[in-house]
């Protein structure tokens, strides 16, 4: 495998990009995905906080620190993962995290990986998803792209700009893809909206680094809270309003979920009114 270190955005040319490593070190490991170039892109991304602007480089530490940073983001970092993993991971890479059905971590010809079945849908699937879940019962792990979800923020990549809502997709018969993101587009910065009042909640199997059964951002802004999900479909999940967890379709094994979101976004209103 051949190691790539651009220095400029203009030499990057195909390949896997890797920048703190977390995600795609242990992808490759495990053969989930392969490639005969892999590009370091310290050196191209953006990394620190200058006023509602974050470079996609930027760990998820140096967010969880920052005070100026809103409320629901910086607690989602520090929910995320072990603070060893929070010190390398950047924010970039964790709104790309795969998800964490066992199926498609153990490989099984499951839709994702091209198959025609959703194994999650007719085994075990605890952990599974309770919205979007006819195709694909995958549930998007990310804490992060919660919080940025509710904080309605907006994304830079070296090709184009697009809020992050627009950065995910359903997988679909036509396009497995989970991202709208092309070909060797690369992330390199947002900007978060500073809230009047925002807070992150998460229920875990365990107190402390574990990914969300269930995760609920709320941000206000005026008047108007959103309202975002993790863990409940295979992209992050944006509720249009506390009344549309009516509109869950849980599997059998996944319905206590709804009743976990239910407690947590009332919680997380109660928070931020």
């Amino acid at each position: 495998m051949e190691l790539l270190r651009p220095s400029e955005l203009q030499e990057l040319n195909g390949g896997v990009f890797v920048h703190g490593g977390t995600e795609v070190v242990p992808l490759l490991r495990d053969g989930i995905i392969s490639t005969e170039t892999l590009v370091d892109v310290r050196e191209v991304v953006p990394r620190g906080i200058d006023g509602t602007r974050i470079g996609a480089g930027t760990t998820l530490g140096e967010l969880e620190a920052d005070p100026q940073i809103p409320e629901a983001l910086r607690e989602a970092c520090r929910l995320a993962a072990s603070p060893q993993l929070r010190n390398v991971g950047s924010v970039g890479g964790n709104l790309l995290q795969a998800t964490r059905c066992w199926y498609w971590r153990l490989k099984f010809p499951c839709r994702l990986h091209g198959g025609n079945r959703c194994h999650a849908r007719e085994g075990e699937h605890r952990e599974h998803a309770i919205f979007a879940n006819d195709f694909c019962a995958s549930a998007h792990p990310s804490d992060v792209a919660a919080a940025l979800l509710a904080l309605e923020a907006t994304l830079r990549t070296n090709r184009r700009e697009l809020p992050v809502a627009e950065l995910y997709r359903l997988p679909t018969e036509d396009d497995r893809e989970l991202t709208t993101l092309e070909e060797g587009e690369l992330m390199l910065d947002l900007d978060v909206p500073q809230p009047d009042a925002s807070t992150y909640l998460k229920a875990m199997d365990r107190q402390r680094w574990s990914f969300p059964l269930v995760g609920v951002a709320a941000a206000r802004f005026a008047n108007d809270t959103r309202l975002a999900l993790a863990g409940v479909a295979p992209i992050p999940w944006l509720l249009d309003s506390p009344e549309a967890l009516d509109e869950a379709t849980p599997l059998p094994g996944t319905a206590y979920k709804l009743e976990i979101a239910r407690a947590l976004v009332r919680r997380a209103l109660e928070a931020v009114s």
